[in-house]
C-alpha cells in the first residue's frame, strides 16, 4: 500500500517521490508552490511514512508498487520527479512503464552503482528503537555521535514518532538494512528510454559527477543537466525557489 498526500486538483499529475530515509512531508513547502500549475501527489516509498514495507527491496518491486498506486488513482499520463533513492526508483518506474511518463526529473543521482555512506546512521537509529528514548532531545542525543550534521540529524528524526515505551523511528528499518546493497545499487534498466530528462546536481554534492555522463546518456539519452550552485546533496531544500523555478519551467515548457 502507497501513502500519498495530494496538492490541488485538476491539473497535470505531478508525482514526487523522496529519498532514504524521507517521506512525503519533506515536500510540503513546494508541493504547495507547485500546485499552481499541477496536482502534486507526495509519495511515501515503501518502508517509509505511512506506506507498507516491502521486502525484499528492489527498485523494480518499488517501481510495481507506485505502478499499482497510478493505476488505483487512474493516473496514466504523469510528470515524475525523484530525489536521490527517489530518483532511482523514478528511473525505474519510467524504464519499465515509459508510456505513463511524460517528462522526468531526477534530483541529484545518477543510475550507477554508490558506496556506502549511511551505516553510521542505521546504527544510530537502530539504538534509539531499542532505547526508547522520552524525549526528542533524547532521541537527538542517541544520534549524535552516529551524525555529526544538526540539519541531517533534524531531517532523520522526523521519524520519530510516540509509542508506549517511549520514541521510535517510524521506518521499516530492519528491511532497509536488508536491502541497503540494492538500495546502493542502479535501477534494473538494462536499455534506453528516450522520455525528456532533467537531471539536476547540487555543485557541491558529490552524487553526479562527470564521469557518471556517458553511462547516464545511455540510458536517457533525451536528458539535459542543469545544476544549483551553492548547494549539497538537499538541494530542494537548501534552495527551494531555484529548485522549484527549475521543475516548472521543464514541465511546462
Amino acid at each position: 500500500m502507497i501513502h500519498a498526500k495530494q496538492y490541488g486538483s485538476d491539473k497535470p499529475a505531478l508525482v514526487v517521490l523522496h529519498g532514504l530515509f524521507g517521506n512525503a512531508d519533506n515536500w510540503h513547502s513546494l508541493a504547495q508552490k507547485w500546485q499552481e500549475d499541477f496536482t502534486v501527489y507526495c509519495l511515501d516509498l515503501p518502508n517509509h511514512g505511512k506506506s507498507s514495507n516491502l521486502s525484499p527491496v528492489s527498485y523494480k518491486k518499488m517501481a510495481a508498487e507506485i505502478n499499482s498506486w497510478m493505476e488505483e488513482q487512474s493516473l496514466e499520463n504523469i510528470f515524475l520527479l525523484g530525489h536521490s533513492m527517489g530518483g532511482k526508483v523514478a528511473m525505474q518506474l519510467t524504464h519499465d512503464f515509459p508510456e505513463k511518463i511524460k517528462k522526468l526529473i531526477v534530483a541529484d543521482i545518477a543510475p550507477v552503482d554508490y558506496q556506502a555512506s549511511h551505516l553510521e546512521i542505521f546504527k544510530g537509529l537502530t539504538e534509539i528503537n531499542e532505547q526508547h528514548p522520552h524525549s526528542r532531545k533524547e532521541a537527538d542525543q542517541i544520534l549524535a555521535p552516529h551524525e555529526e550534521n544538526m540539519g541531517v540529524r533534524q531531517f532523520l528524526l522526523k521519524n520519530l514518532q510516540r509509542g508506549d515505551e517511549g520514541f521510535y523511528i517510524h521506518l521499516g528499518l530492519e528491511e532497509l538494512k536488508e536491502g541497503y546493497d540494492s538500495i546502493l545499487a542502479k535501477p534494473e534498466i538494462d536499455k534506453a528510454t528516450d522520455t525528456s530528462t532533467l537531471f539536476i546536481k547540487g555543485e557541491h554534492s558529490p552524487y553526479i559527477q562527470a564521469k557518471f555522463q556517458e553511462q547516464t546518456l545511455a540510458l536517457f539519452p533525451n536528458a539535459s543537466v542543469k545544476m544549483i550552485p551553492d548547494t549539497g546533496h538537499w538541494l530542494h531544500a537548501e534552495k527551494p525557489v531555484p529548485f522549484a523555478g527549475l521543475v516548472k519551467r521543464f514541465l511546462t515548457t
